[in-house]
């Protein structure tokens, strides 16, 4: 596959990942949104939850992670590539290699709590014993753009 192609099937699943975090700011969450992908089929999808949960754990990653795990029948995520809308906190980054996934396509930098390039970069580290390739910056706009959105809109509900 030419990297144009893998280039524009990255962005037609990130896509989806962003729709996901539409999802999640429907709903009053930070919107965040993740899918895994897995031979050209979504296997696993989630957006943030957390505050619908009342669960710190319950990321758009997680979810999404957990789904495939289900969906694929088993607790490996090799030959799949998580698309997300943010960078992966040090929570998911360590799931991500724990779960052996192969891919990372993640759209904004997360400067309070990026694990996979901005503070650590926990997916890559090489005492670990595994390590994820990662893209990095797809989307980045109007994924940032949906979360700058949403917190100028709470801020506005809180004054």
């Amino acid at each position: 596959m030419s990297l144009s192609s893998l280039m524009d099937n990255d962005r037609r699943w990130m896509q989806k990942a962003l729709r996901e975090a539409e999802r999640a700011f429907e709903q009053d969450e930070v919107p965040v949104g993740a899918v895994v992908v897995h031979n050209g089929s979504v296997v696993g999808r989630g957006h943030n939850m957390v505050e619908t949960l009342d669960d710190p754990t319950a990321h758009a990653e997680m979810l999404a992670v957990t789904a495939a795990c289900d969906t694929l029948g088993r607790k490996h995520l090799t030959d799949c590539t998580l698309y997300v809308t943010l960078e992966p906190c040090p929570m998911c980054a360590g799931a991500l290699v724990h779960a052996r996934l192969d891919r990372l396509v993640f759209g904004a930098f997360d400067e309070k709590a990026g694990a996979t390039s901005t503070l650590y970069n926990i997916v890559q580290d090489e005492r670990l014993n595994h390590r994820v390739d990662v893209v990095s910056g797809l989307e980045a706009d109007r994924a940032a753009g949906l979360l700058q959105d949403f917190f100028r809109q709470k801020r506005r509900a809180e004054s």
